[in-house]
């Protein structure tokens, strides 16, 4: 049995107008992150993570934002497709770790609905997926309230 571990990084600003979407789930706030699909950061660094560890690149070599095919995408239709890659390249997920750096919205209540969606999107059982959330203690761009940033690692399994 052969394994691998990657890491995956997203940021995004925050900024009105928009929803706030974290691991495929709609979260109730005033802002919501800029980017050319719903820029979903626990998404985005989720995919980023399995492509790494599959030795697959990166999410923004599979689906570039200059692309407008792309535009307004929901990020669980990427987190399905290199689910697929994996798949097909012979790859099973372990495990699916996450921090979600915010200050704001409070992610207590979410988190859970966060974990499902994963666990559900990659065919995986709750006990394989774990988010935490955390500030930024008032420091950079997150403490400011500017933006939200996440990162992921996954363990993958030939």
């Amino acid at each position: 049995m052969s394994f691998r571990v990657g890491i995956g990084h997203d940021v995004h600003r925050l900024v009105l107008g928009r929803k706030l979407m974290l691991g495929g789930i709609e979260v109730p706030h005033t802002h919501g992150l800029d980017g050319h699909s719903d820029a979903d950061v626990v998404l985005h660094a989720i995919c980023d993570a399995m492509l790494g560890a599959a030795g697959l690149g990166d999410i923004g070599e599979h689906f570039p934002n200059a692309d407008a095919k792309y535009k307004g995408v929901a990020s669980s239709e990427f987190l399905i497709l290199v689910n697929k890659k994996i798949l097909d390249a012979g790859w099973t997920i372990e495990n699916v770790d996450v921090v979600i750096l915010a200050e704001a919205p409070k992610l207590k209540e979410i988190k859970p609905k966060i974990r499902y969606h994963i666990a559900f999107m990659l065919n995986l059982d709750q006990t394989q997926v774990n988010i935490k959330a955390g500030t930024n203690e008032g420091l950079g761009y997150i403490g400011a309230k500017e933006g939200i940033a996440a990162y992921a690692v996954v363990l993958i399994k030939k």
